[in-house]
């Protein structure tokens, strides 16, 4: 008995933010080698059909990253970098896509699996409207976020289920370029007017000192968060989810975190309980 008191008491905490979420727009962006994690893949998809199935409208941008280099080593083809940036001429270009629109629609049915309903956006039915990175000579197809098309979203949100999306853009042109996931759920968290944007890393948040998880920083201001890049605090691949979440604050997203996806349900401890359990970005 006293076990599901416990459980009772857990969803009293839970009620309060229920209600005040209720109606209103969560991102989150999950991707990487994360993706290829079953058992923190299977929470976080649970996490988002709970968020769905209490009336929270919920949106999940993936990446893909290892899933590409394979598909490329497969192929024979190297995969080359510059700034953490894939380097994707044409024929790269085919092959992200494909292995996105793999990753996409595993995510769909994954989704379904868990209870939940899904609506996968992949090109040429995308939302991304994209433009050329300004680095485009170097880097090929790799592209930044123009706009979002926010009418297709919310459609689905009528429906009661979840987009996912996938990111890669389509210019005025047709020309399809590989987005950095985090801008694009940056972007769309700005347009939608999210109160959320949840970035799922491989670490529990941002640490005053790398690999001590009790340095833990629970929360940080925009400007606190370009000073701790400055100092190098923030560094390597957490600079671009920082800059992700600053950007998406400047849009109008009321509050972004950063979590550990590892951490069972880590999104519902995150956003229904005082606590929290990474760290939360605020304006």
């Amino acid at each position: 008995m006293d076990e599901y008191i416990k459980k009772s008491d857990i969803l009293i905490e839970a009620l309060p933010y229920i209600q005040q979420f209720q109606g209103r727009v969560i991102v989150a962006k999950y991707g990487g080698s994360a993706v290829d994690n079953p058992a923190a893949m299977r929470g976080i998809l649970q996490d988002l059909v709970f968020l769905s199935a209490v009336g929270i409208r919920a949106v999940l941008v993936h990446g893909g990253g290892p899933a590409i280099t394979q598909q490329l080593a497969a192929l024979g083809q190297k995969s080359a970098f510059i700034d953490g940036m894939r380097v994707t001429d044409k024929a790269a270009m085919r092959i992200v896509n494909e292995a996105l629109t793999e990753v996409n629609h595993r995510l769909v049915r994954q989704i379904e699996e868990a209870g939940g309903w899904a609506k996968s956006i992949t090109p040429p039915k995308t939302v991304i409207g994209a433009a050329p990175h300004a680095r485009a000579s170097e880097l090929g197809f790799v592209g930044t976020v123009k706009t979002v098309h926010a009418a297709p979203l919310r459609l689905i949100f009528a429906r009661r289920a979840i987009p996912v999306i996938s990111p890669v853009g389509m210019g005025e042109d047709g020309q399809l370029y590989n987005i950095n996931a985090d801008d694009v759920a940056s972007e769309v968290a700005a347009h939608l007017k999210a109160d959320k944007l949840v970035l799922l890393t491989n670490v529990r948040g941002i640490l005053r000192q790398a690999g001590d998880v009790g340095s833990l920083i629970s929360t940080l201001s925009t400007k606190e968060a370009k000073i701790l890049m400055e100092r190098q605090v923030i560094q390597e691949g957490m600079i671009p989810k920082v800059g992700a979440c600053i950007a998406a604050l400047r849009g109008g997203v009321k509050k972004t975190h950063v979590i550990d996806a590892a951490m069972p349900h880590a999104m519902l401890l995150e956003i229904f309980t005082k606590k929290g359990i990474g760290t939360e970005i605020v304006k």
